[in-house]
């Protein structure tokens, strides 16, 4: 009974500090680590949430951008970090992409505390307006006529964009010729100039273009249509039956920190995300707010990590 009691005891005494820590947590200024140079997507959320989490904390929370590797280096660098909760990493779907193509120092799904998924939205399938098609399906059905004829463009071998569209092209069980480029500009460019057929966009850089008719809308490749488009139907609607890829950015930090503060800042950036001015932000960009739990995002890490692993080895995708 002695051991009992004292092991209780023990145990409140933890958990009277965890909640302690998580109460006076910040003291003192948080890094978000970005691993993508500025001005991008990743770096426009991570900005936005440092903001509001200042705001919301009376403490600075700092976006340190750290590019390189896909990724991985910024990655890495926020991972192998003490466990304190003051260096947090923002991660891109393309976080789960990583770990079939590259050799990593750390483990892309154990080596992290989840704490909240902070966006979603599409990928936007999109033709050049010379390819006689007006439909998802028609352009399944003309490929499969004519299958030497086309090309996709890419933000460059092994990035999301790569496998979305490789995953597409296997459930619809056509062959399209890849065309890599070095970055997501240098792909749209050669999309609208008509060099490349087909492209899987970012509805904040595509549907403008759609828009303007330089290039022509066919799906959105979300379980659900969009607002900014809705008269573009999902993959799934549009004849590829189970086809789902989402884009999202989230925000972990170094494996082991305290439940407490993890709780804390899921609280915190989730009030952010149910915000009119967060849903306006992103709407723009034909993005919506996630949220959820840190099991939640957990489970969508690994299960992406697990799906893409498989797309890389039916592909034979290698990045050099």
């Amino acid at each position: 009974m002695k051991h009992t009691l004292a092991g209780a005891i023990f145990a409140f005494g933890i958990l009277a500090v965890g909640l302690a820590s998580a109460q006076q947590y910040p003291s003192k200024s948080v890094r978000i680590i970005v691993p993508f140079a500025p001005g991008g997507g990743s770096d426009f959320i991570g900005r936005f949430i440092a903001q509001k989490l200042t705001e919301r904390l009376g403490q600075q929370f700092i976006v340190d951008n750290r590019p390189g590797a896909g990724g991985n280096l910024g990655a890495e660098l926020a991972l192998k970090s003490p466990p304190d909760g003051y260096t947090l990493l923002l991660i891109a779907g393309s976080y789960t992409v990583n770990p079939s193509l590259y050799k990593l120092a750390f483990d892309s799904g154990n080596d992290l505390s989840p704490i909240i998924q902070l966006s979603q939205g599409p990928f936007v399938v999109a033709v050049h307006p010379s390819v006689p098609v007006k439909s998802l399906r028609e352009l399944v059905d003309l490929v499969q006529k004519q299958p030497d004829k086309f090309s996709y463009a890419s933000a460059g071998q092994g990035s999301i964009t790569h496998l979305a569209s490789e995953l597409f092209l296997d459930m619809a069980r056509i062959k399209i010729v890849h065309v890599p480029y070095k970055g997501t500009g240098p792909a749209l460019n050669d999309a609208i100039a008509g060099n490349v057929q087909l492209i899987f966009g970012s509805v904040s850089t595509s549907l403008q273009h759609i828009k303007s008719g330089r290039l022509r809308g066919l799906a959105v490749t979300t379980p659900k249509r969009i607002s900014a488009a809705p008269e573009l139907p999902t993959v799934a609607e549009a004849g590829v039956s189970g086809y789902e890829v989402i884009l999202w950015h989230g925000l972990v930090g170094p494996k082991g920190m305290p439940k407490a503060i993890i709780d804390r800042l899921n609280s915190e950036a989730g009030q952010i995300l149910r915000s009119k001015a967060m849903e306006d932000l992103l709407a723009a960009d034909g993005v919506t707010p996630a949220g959820g739990t840190p099991e939640q995002f957990q489970t969508l890490i690994k299960s992406d990590i697990e799906r893409w692993r498989k797309v890389v080895e039916r592909a034979g995708i290698k990045v050099e």
